[in-house]
């Protein structure tokens, strides 16, 4: 585990400010009903759920926008809502974190992706999601083209972050990476099923375990099956960096098809819910590597960051006061 002096931790943390990044995906809105559960009902052998209290976050795209805000960078999302309440609330949560909203695009043929959770004594009982994975119109398309394009020259840094929803179409990600790399700009991406192989030449390429086994067709048991993975990837999108999630297994970075692996135990001393850990994942990754970390100080960041989300219930960003904590408290060099 990579080591950090307190001067150069204070350096990376302080020059977070500076920085603004894009985040362009599926942008989501994370509901929770919280409860207790006291008896099974009559109509169905379900539990039924006494609601006390109701919760709405930013959730999916949304949610590494808000990762990266609470690590005290500036975020940019861009992706589409719906016509409707759930898409006003998303509004309204960026705005109450001084989040421009330019880029959030409402199109009236599809809902707000809404993700419902019903927890009860800290426990998902059930999940409920409303949603369209139609592909975007052409005209959608053109006018989240044209923010970016309007946009780019005020960002360093984008996250692509796909949850097969629609919005990043094979169009959208070819664009986005072509500005970008004009541009000379970082490009991290968490891909999902539909679109794996269509994000050549980002920088960074971050599947986990599941997604790469599912895409290749392969399954992985041992250390040599990830690297020979990782090199197939290599080969097929033809980016400069890999990291490959692996739960409680940590994450493994690879630099390159032929460099020495970087492995990152798992820092979780306690798992409650792993929902949005990727998130805060490319998040703190991608904010660390553009304020000059290296790969190796990124990836102990964001591996830092994850095991702190994961000790929580629900889907919630990384602080950056407790990140940096957790980080002194660990020890220096």
């Amino acid at each position: 585990m990579t080591k950090f002096s307190q001067s150069r931790l204070r350096k990376l943390f302080d020059d977070l400010n500076a920085l603004r990044i894009a985040v362009v995906g599926d942008l989501m809105l994370d509901s929770y009903m919280w409860g207790s559960v006291q008896r099974i009902s009559p109509e169905a052998p379900v539990p039924v759920v006494e609601v006390t209290s109701e919760t709405v976050k930013l959730g999916g795209a949304a949610n590494v926008a808000n990762n990266i805000v609470n690590l005290g960078a500036s975020a940019l999302p861009l992706g589409v809502v719906g016509d409707d309440f759930s898409g006003g609330q998303i509004r309204d949560l960026f705005a109450s974190l001084g989040v421009d909203v330019n880029g959030v695009i409402t199109d009236p043929a599809r809902p707000t992706t809404i993700k419902t959770r019903i927890i009860a004594h800290d426990q998902h009982v059930v999940r409920a999601d409303v949603e369209s994975k139609a592909d975007l119109s052409a005209e959608v398309e053109d006018k989240l083209l044209d923010f970016f394009k309007k946009s780019v020259s005020r960002i360093n840094g984008v996250i692509l972050q796909d949850y097969n929803k629609g919005v990043l179409t094979p169009r959208l990600i070819r664009e986005i990476i072509e500005i970008s790399r004009e541009h000379g700009i970082f490009v991290a991406v968490d891909p999902k099923f539909n679109n794996f192989f269509d994000f050549v030449g980002v920088d960074l390429f971050k599947p986990n375990t599941r997604e790469t086994e599912q895409v290749l067709g392969i399954k992985i048991q041992s250390e040599q099956d990830l690297w020979d993975a990782a090199k197939t990837l290599f080969e097929r999108i033809n980016c400069r960096q890999i990291m490959i999630t692996r739960g409680e297994k940590g994450m493994t970075l690879f630099s390159g098809p032929d460099a020495e692996p970087y492995y990152v135990p798992t820092r979780a001393k306690k798992i409650h819910d792993v929902s949005g850990a990727g998130d805060t994942v490319i998040s703190t990754f991608v904010v660390a590597m553009i304020a000059q970390a290296t790969l190796k100080e990124a990836a102990t960041l964001a591996n830092f960051a994850a095991g702190i989300v994961c000790g929580e219930v629900g889907v919630v960003p990384i602080e950056r006061d407790r990140l940096l904590a957790e980080l002194l408290k660990d020890g220096l060099e």
